[in-house]
Formats: structure tokens, sequence, C-alpha cells
């Protein structure tokens, strides 16, 4: 089947710089607007660790040919200035393909941003930036934290900057050497899973006591004029880059409810370069840790770390509390705790005890609040709208097959995604299961009692419910075994 012209224009132009695994023919494409010759672009294997091909060529049928592009072609690719490659295709095609490879795309987004790309759309702003200009004036924003009432403010520029920043946070990794094994926020080839299994295996078999701390508000307090005095240091190769970072972060204006207002946000949550510079901000922090051989871990704004008696403990602790005052930062009381050797310390939302991790205290708490908020929401809105019972019911569950199977946000992982390689343990899904079950029954009747159970699990499960527990096992099955 000869292809159509959009589907040979599209695989010459991929061609150029994304590998290609066996022949197009050869690859399932699942886009229905595709004329049905088949093609799938991929991230240069040539950059993946062996497990991600393993992953790759299982998930896609694709074939690892082993023809990559030549070190000499990436390493002039390398030496491209870094804001001069935002106006280059080849690096919006590297950055389209490794998104999509890493299901941050579904195959709509993809289109989109494969059209984007096609027609040059980024080029006007990448130009300007380039040339040494600053974005716009980001939207600040108040949203709900997850499982919690409590807010957060988040930031946004209009979405062609948005899309622009992406692809710089992309190309940042190239700086993930300056950053210790034992950071883990944002890291490519890391996970809060590798936290939680190095940590375990370190304090294996040892009596060791624990400290857990979070700061407050960690993104949007960091002091601006302290990280470009670091930036300066780990940019110094790179001085449009932080000219680039210096305008950002010194423009203290923010548009809030449609008025400009002056505030200092520091690296503005929800924007995609925050994660980058938070982790630089905090990066001798963890160096110090790790050169004094400490078992610790930082995700982010969550901290944690063993030692093996009381008294060495404090001492680490003791010098958490002086970084902290150094770097203008506080800790969130709240979630500030010490865990005695015979007690499960909890750390990014898992419970671990020995071998078994379960689901943590705290993260069943944020999501049966969750769970109650939103039924008692539908009820209401049941009420008021004279909605059937069974309607609201599926409501809910297709809200929260959402939450935890699915992501509107392709930046954030799933539920699931985050909790079923870790977890070792089902109480916590069990306990989520069985909440979960007993609101979607409280939808018909609008109280807690026995007449809810007229409505069974075969009922529940005709209306689109998916047990975590039954995923859990699904998911397990999935996944090949290392052994041997």
């Amino acid at each position: 089947m000869r292809p159509c012209r959009a589907c040979r224009r599209r695989q010459h132009r991929q061609q150029r710089f994304i590998g290609f695994a066996g022949s197009p023919t050869d690859v399932p494409s699942r886009d229905p607007q595709f004329c049905g010759f088949k093609i799938f672009p991929l991230f240069l294997f040539s950059n993946l660790t062996p497990n991600l091909r393993m992953s790759l060529t299982r998930d896609t049928g694709l074939r690892d040919t082993g023809q990559y592009p030549s070190p000499a072609s990436r390493v002039s690719q390398s030496r491209i200035p870094f804001l001069s490659q935002l106006t280059h295709q080849e690096t919006w095609e590297e950055f389209l393909a490794y998104r999509l490879m890493k299901g941050r795309f579904n195959w709509h987004e993809f289109n989109e941003a494969d059209a984007f790309v096609e027609h040059e759309d980024y080029l006007p702003l990448a130009t300007k930036i380039a040339q040494g200009e600053s974005l716009g004036i980001p939207k600040r924003k108040i949203v709900n934290k997850m499982g919690s009432g409590k807010k957060r403010v988040v930031y946004s520029f209009a979405p062609d900057e948005m899309l622009i920043l992406k692809l710089i946070a992309f190309l940042l990794y190239r700086y993930d050497d300056q950053f210790a094994p034992n950071c883990y926020a944002f890291r490519r080839g890391l996970k809060a899973s590798d936290a939680i299994f190095r940590i375990n295996k370190a304090i294996r078999g040892q009596k060791m006591l624990a400290y857990k701390l979070d700061i407050h508000d960690y993104f949007n307090t960091i002091d601006s004029n302290l990280l470009l005095s670091m930036l300066k240091e780990v940019l110094a190769d790179d001085k449009p880059l932080y000219h680039f970072f210096e305008q950002l972060l010194t423009q203290n204006l923010a548009v809030n409810n449609g008025q400009v207002v002056e505030e200092r946000h520091g690296v503005m949550a929800g924007t995609p370069t925050a994660p980058f510079l938070a982790d630089i901000y905090l990066k001798e922090v963890d160096r110090y840790y790790y050169n004094k051989g400490v078992t610790y871990a930082r995700y982010s704004d969550d901290i944690i770390m063993f030692a093996p008696d009381y008294e060495t403990l404090m001492q680490y602790k003791d010098q958490m509390a002086q970084f902290l005052v150094q770097y203008h930062l506080e800790v969130n009381p709240d979630k500030e705790k010490i865990y005695s050797p015979d007690e499960a310390y909890e750390f990014l939302g898992f419970k671990c005890h020995g071998h078994d991790i379960d689901i943590s205290e705290a993260t069943k708490k944020k999501m049966k609040g969750k769970i109650s908020r939103q039924a008692r929401a539908l009820l209401r809105w049941k009420n008021k709208k004279g909605m059937t019972s069974e309607k609201a019911m599926k409501a809910l569950i297709n809200y929260f097959n959402r939450k935890f199977f699915e992501s509107d946000d392709p930046e954030t992982l799933t539920w699931s995604r985050w909790f079923f390689p870790v977890i070792t343990q089902t109480e916590g899904l069990k306990e989520i299961d069985h909440y979960l079950q007993q609101y979607i029954r409280f939808l018909s009747t609008g109280k807690h009692n026995k007449t809810n159970y007229k409505t069974d699990y075969a009922q529940l499960k005709a209306l689109g419910y998916r047990s975590l527990v039954n995923e859990y096992y699904k998911f397990k099955d999935s996944v090949p075994s290392t052994a041997g």
C-alpha cells in the first residue's frame, strides 16, 4: 500500500533524525487519521538503557536494529548553543519522540504537537528567546492539593511558552551530572521507586532510626538571588542560558484574577523548568549527606535520612535545620517525624517495614477524603438536578477510574503507576476499594446503611467499577519476571 502524502512527508522528516526499527509496515499504528501506512516515531535506541530497549520492543513490537546515528553526529548536535537548539527541528523531533515513548502524549496530543513542529510554529518564539528576549508574565492560579482540602499556588505561561519551557526542561538533562545520586526527583532514569528500593537495601538487617521532613511551599519560596548565584556556576559555560533564567526568576510579576500584581514566586510551581531549578537549589545539601555516607533521599521537598542511634540522627537533623535557615526555607511541622527502629517509616506515599511495602496511612487518608468529598458533591448535584442514582454512581466510578488508572495531565503519573510497581502488600488497596464501594452505594440512598447492599458487586462492575486489588494483580502478571 502506498502511503498518503502526509505520511510520506512525516516519514521523510522523522527519518532524518529519529531511528526506525524494522520496516515501517512492521510497526503497529494506532492513529486513525493515518492512511494505514504504519509509522511509529522512536526515540534514539542508543540513548536508552537495555531495560528500556527491551520494554519498548516488547510493548510496541519494534525491533532493535542496532542502526543508530553515529556518536559524531550526536556530539555535533550537543555543540549547538543551548538556546539556539530551540530553533532546530531535529531537537523538536527528538523531544516529541521521547515524550511519546514515555507515554506523555496520547495520539491526538501527539498529532497536534507534530503539526506544531512540522509547520515550524515554534520558530517565532524560539528565535526571540535565542536572541535574548524574555517570556511574558505568568498567570497565578490556586488549585486544590490532591486528596486534601488544602490549596496551593501554581503558575503557567501562554501555551506556546509552556511548550518551549518543556523543551528547555528536556534539554536541561545535559546538566544531570550536577546532582548527587540521592536526589531522585525529576531525573531521567531515576524514579520514586528507586529511592524506596535503595533505602530498603541500605538499611536491611539493621536497627535504624529515621527522620523525615517536608519543606513548606518549597518551589514558591526558593530565594531567586541565592538560586541565581548557584546557576551562575552551573551554567558558566552558557551565558545566554543563564541570562534566560535570570530574566525568568527576577520578573516578580504575575497575573492574578486578570490583574498584574507584584510578588516573589520562587521558581514558580507548575512551570516545566521549576523541578530542575528546585534540584539545583538543594544540590549541595544532597551532596553533603552523600559524602558523609548517610542513608538519605530527597524527592523535591520530601526528605528522609537514617542513623544507627538517636544522637547521630539528631546531629543530621540539626545540620539540616542549619541548611534550611541558610537557604531561607521552612519545615512543614505537620509532616516532620522521627521513626523508631521497629516502626514502619513512611516516605513518598509508601509505608515500608522490612520487605513489606504498602500504601502509607497519609495516602489512604488523603484518598478517603477525596472519595467522600466527591461523593457528597455528586449527591448534592443528583438531588438538585434530579439525576438518577445509577448515573450518579457511574459518574463517581468514572472519576476514580481516571484518577487511579488514567490522567488528563500527560506530565503526571497516574495513581496506579506511582504505587503498583513498588508495593508488595495489598492491605491499603483493599481498604480504599472497600471505602470507594461504600460511597458508590451511598449515592443510591444518601445514607450509609444495609439497604445500600442491594447494589451488589456485580452491579458495580457493570457500571464500570475497577477494583484496585484486581488491577494490581493484573499489573504484576504483566510485568516480566526478573528471576534468573
